[in-house]
């Protein structure tokens, strides 16, 4: 039997199924890997960018925090891909229960899936530190140098930078899936950032598949492991 084969009829056997995935998912999308050769860490600025998207960055040079933001962070044209559109099928034919991502992109959401966990936050949800009042995505994008609030308040996206804690909230709401699914697909992460990476230590279910171009750490837990692009082998399978 082959791998196709072989994770058809594990998704056909389970009923409770949650995947777990990072950049590689969206790199289908034409959104680059940020640890890839091709990535954010090989694009030249003034700083490295895991420096530029910390907090403590944002907070004494929110200047260049947001000019590498705005031309590094958001792809306003990116449009799900295979893998996101196969997910949201699975959760409409009740098998998928929960998607956790590491990704800020909403692609998932875009392509209709419902119960989504995005660990780092998302590029379309903006608020005012000062009075909390949120802006879509556009008044980042149009906005001159650092956006402004109304009330004069600086306007943050709502995703996690480096030295920022997860949202309780999310955790734990992707651990409880985690925990509970029969089944459970990782895809497209190479499982290097922490804590996100720690939380497939929850699962206890029956079959743990992995997806990804690259091997990981994780790859002998796998009871199935295919090292091609997701969003191929998610587009085989319909």
């Amino acid at each position: 039997m082959n791998n196709i084969k072989k994770l058809k009829s594990m998704i056909e056997e389970c009923n409770n199924i949650v995947f777990f995935g990072g950049a590689g998912v969206s790199t289908e999308s034409g959104i680059p890997d940020f640890r890839s050769v091709d990535g954010l860490y090989n694009q030249s600025y003034k700083y490295p960018p895991e420096v530029i998207i910390s907090h403590s960055f944002y907070k004494h040079n929110p200047e260049e925090f947001y000019r590498f933001y705005k031309d590094r962070m958001i792809f306003k044209n990116a449009k799900p891909n295979k893998a996101h559109e196969y997910l949201a099928h699975l959760e409409k034919t009740g098998k998928l229960k929960a998607v956790v991502t590491q990704n800020i992109d909403s692609l998932h959401t875009m392509a209709g899936s419902k119960n989504v966990f995005e660990l780092h936050g998302s590029i379309m949800r903006n608020y005012c530190e000062k009075c909390g009042k949120f802006y879509p995505l556009e008044h980042i994008v149009n906005s001159k140098g650092v956006p402004k609030c109304e009330c004069t308040g600086t306007v943050k996206p709502d995703v996690v930078l480096y030295e920022e804690p997860l949202n309780d909230n999310v955790v734990n709401g992707a651990v409880n899936a985690i925990h509970n699914a029969d089944m459970l697909i990782i895809g497209g992460t190479s499982l290097v950032v922490y804590p996100a990476a720690g939380l497939i230590n929850y699962f206890k279910g029956k079959y743990l598949v992995l997806i990804n171009k690259s091997e990981t750490d994780a790859d002998y837990k796998a009871d199935l492991v295919i090292h091609e692009p997701i969003g191929e082998v998610f587009g085989r399978l319909e």
